[in-house]
């Protein structure tokens, strides 16, 4: 049995808490695509951790973590996480596993990353420059090395051969860069990677289901980044939505039952690309203020708006979503008057679907104000009634969405999330 956690927005939707908070309950914590640009940010007592690779159930003793094959994995992120985790006295050894079929991310793929961006122009998609592109690229353009590769006695030779070739494409972009650094922190990184648990993904986790265990399938980024229903081409180099689970661990579409899609009370993005309830004045700044909203990997700052309920209720569809988690609710007590966007104006018609392009058109929100609740929700513990203006937002989204909110986050702490169904 396999329960999935996702974001349903541009990413940065609080995951990583949620997972956190979740992992208690199960035995395996799965992560199922994405790479390093993915910032999980956990709190273990008063620290703050961000994870980017290693899935965010480390923490809990009793879960195994499994790094699945649609994963692109950067080795030296990965050392560094196993350093700052094994500092909190986790046992790697005993409870992280990653896939031989995960691709590698390699220095020449961090090259061409800056290489094609910075080729863009004005037209930059917001590539985190972490190597994820070109490495999901040559996955499909079957030249990628795995994970599996490295105990391999051929490795340095495929590994030359593909750098060879990366060079070649870098010289048709006129690019230099220095990797020789970057490579001696790989070839580091790599035998510490030699030294954890790889094994056969998709038989592992499907001996582990058929022995009855618990799987939670991590997603990384969000919903709206997802390469084929994302808003493309601003999104990211891999499927975020849930199917994606299939493809990313080796399990089959009945082992998923329940999928807990994420959103905050509001929306934020980072990087380019299309956003219709992006707010440019002093609303927007309050957002960005009040909710801390700089991305946990890049530090840059975070575009916000009105939560987009055209968007989310895509979301919903394309991922089966059977239960939703709103975060961050908290952000939105001091704001007298809400607004929610239940359609967009697009050349004079109102539609309430997700155009096909949404870069080739103006796009103009249809708001819905609501009430806000003007009261402190982080203080609110489970069992304590809900502001009744709050029940009126939650209500509103359940309504339109046509799946219901089951779970509010009014807080950064573990202990703070509200259960209301």
């Amino acid at each position: 049995m396999i329960d999935v956690i996702l974001g349903l927005q541009w990413g940065d939707e609080g995951k990583g808490k949620i997972v956190d908070y979740f992992a208690k309950g199960y035995d395996i914590i799965a992560r199922f695509q994405g790479g390093p640009n993915a910032g999980h940010t956990l709190y273990v007592g008063d620290k703050k951790i961000v994870l980017h690779q290693i899935p965010s159930g480390v923490f809990h003793e009793k879960a195994i973590n499994l790094i699945g094959n649609g994963v692109v994995l950067d080795p030296v992120t990965l050392r560094k996480e196993c350093e700052t985790v094994a500092g909190f006295g986790v046992n790697l050894k005993k409870n992280l596993f990653i896939a031989e079929r995960t691709h590698l991310i390699l220095p020449t793929h961090r090259a061409l990353d800056k290489a094609a961006e910075l080729s863009k122009g004005n037209e930059k998609i917001g590539s985190t420059l972490k190597g994820i592109g070109p490495a999901y690229m040559d996955k499909t353009g079957r030249n990628g090395l795995r994970v599996g590769d490295i105990r391999d006695k051929s490795f340095i030779s495929s590994y030359i051969k593909l750098r060879l070739k990366h060079q070649r494409l870098l010289d048709t972009y006129a690019f230099e860069e220095d990797i020789s650094a970057w490579e001696e922190e790989f070839f580091e990184a790599i035998e510490l990677l030699r030294d954890l648990n790889i094994v056969n993904g998709e038989y592992f986790i499907n001996q582990k289901i058929a022995s009855g265990k618990k799987v939670l399938a991590e997603g990384a980024q969000g919903s709206m980044l997802d390469i084929d229903f994302g808003t493309f081409p601003f999104v990211t180099s891999s499927n975020t939505i849930s199917a994606g689970v299939c493809n990313g661990l080796g399990v089959a579409p009945q082992q998923i039952r329940d999928v807990l899609g994420v959103t905050k009370a509001y929306c934020t993005r980072v990087g380019g690309g299309p956003f219709p309830t992006e707010l440019h004045d002093a609303t927007g700044e309050l957002l960005r203020k009040t909710g801390s909203e700089f991305g946990a990997t890049t530090g840059r700052p975070r575009r916000c708006g009105w939560i987009d309920l055209v968007a989310l209720k895509f979301a919903c569809m394309i991922n089966g979503v059977t239960k939703i988690i709103m975060t961050k609710a908290d952000v939105l007590d001091e704001f007298p008057t809400l607004n929610l966007c239940t359609a967009y104006s697009v050349g004079g018609k109102t539609v309430s679907e997700i155009p096909f392009q949404m870069t080739r058109m103006k796009i103009d929100p249809v708001y819905e104000p609501i009430a806000g609740w003007n009261t402190v929700s982080s203080g609110l513990q489970n069992g304590d009634p809900l502001p009744e203006k709050m029940k009126n937002y939650v209500a509103f989204i359940n309504n339109y969405l046509g799946v219901d909110i089951h779970y509010i986050s009014n807080g950064p702490g573990r202990d703070q999330l509200l259960t209301i169904k």
